[in-house]
């Protein structure tokens, strides 16, 4: 199995606009992602995305906006290690592209980087196999939250 990268695909009923909004800004982005979400949904702009542990703890990890292109495509690296910019060979790179379909969104999101950071084989399978499962968690709850918005053109 090639663990370069993970590509998922989902058909969202909602405009295009809409939908970019909630990927892209940090106050939808912590309704349906992390639960904790700090930084400007321009590119360049750096800032943390946090997670809750199962034991409760915090755990706030880099986040830097690469692209944004309203109302399609979204573009950050995130991971990096604590104080250092993010590049290719130290972060993953995840990108949502947006195109209307019918009078809804298809969603693209691919990320990438998993090979990139030098690990051995083994790790960058338990990573690949953690952000799988992750994605497989969290694009529901993105087209659950979008429901609950009652989100439509």
């Amino acid at each position: 199995m090639d663990h370069g990268s993970i590509e998922r695909e989902i058909r969202i009923d909602a405009a295009p606009e809409v939908v970019f909004d909630v990927v892209s800004n940090p106050e939808h982005v912590e309704q349906w992602w992390p639960d904790g979400a700090r930084y400007d949904p321009t590119p360049g702009s750096t800032g943390e995305i946090v997670f809750t542990t199962p034991s409760g703890e915090r755990a706030p990890t880099g986040f830097e906006v690469v692209d944004a292109i309203p109302p399609r495509r979204f573009a950050f690296r995130w991971t990096q290690p604590p104080g250092e910019p993010a590049r290719a060979d130290n972060s993953f790179l995840v990108i949502f592209e947006l195109t209307p379909a019918g009078d809804g969104t298809l969603l693209r999101m691919t990320e990438t980087g998993f090979r990139e950071r030098g690990w051995d084989d083994a790790k960058v399978a338990a990573e690949h196999a953690d952000h799988v499962s992750g994605w497989d968690h969290f694009l529901p709850r993105l087209t659950a939250y979008l429901g609950r918005l009652g989100a439509r053109r």
